[in-house]
């Protein structure tokens, strides 16, 4: 299917300056399509707000009973070092501007644990050699 196929309107439109986005809700008509790619969607959408398409963020979609409508939710960035500053990790991961961290189930318990057994101003010093060491295995 192509672009054409795809309806892209926006709602609840509002201009945030202290984080220096504008957030909306976004809702996708895609009649005879199970779903259309976040790719495809940051397109369409950065194109409408004259946006770059890098800086348009995308999440939260849930598809209507039934099919042929979603409905999720829109950040736009005014620049890159704002949605850096101020999108939670795992976005970033997702969109590209970070690598993911790997690190076992077992290291973050064990560094947990032994920051349970310090008190006072050593607890934050502990943390950080804690997870320096988990890093190293």
């Amino acid at each position: 299917m192509s672009e054409s196929a795809v309806i892209v309107k926006t709602r609840k439109f509002k201009r945030n300056p202290l984080l220096s986005r504008r957030q909306f809700i976004v809702d996708i008509i895609h009649p005879g399509r199970a779903n259309v790619p976040r790719s495809e969607l940051q397109e369409v959408v950065g194109g409408m707000y004259k946006a770059d398409p890098k800086l348009t963020v995308l999440f939260g979609f849930r598809t209507k009973f039934g099919g042929g409508k979603s409905t999720g939710f829109c950040l736009v960035y005014d620049t890159e070092e704002a949605l850096r500053k101020f999108e939670p990790k795992h976005r970033l991961v997702r969109q590209g501007f970070q690598e993911k961290k790997e690190q076992s189930r077992k290291a973050i318990k064990e560094a947990k644990n032994k920051a349970h057994k310090i008190r006072g101003t050593g607890r934050s010093i502990a943390k950080h050699k804690a997870k320096r060491a988990a890093g190293a295995d």
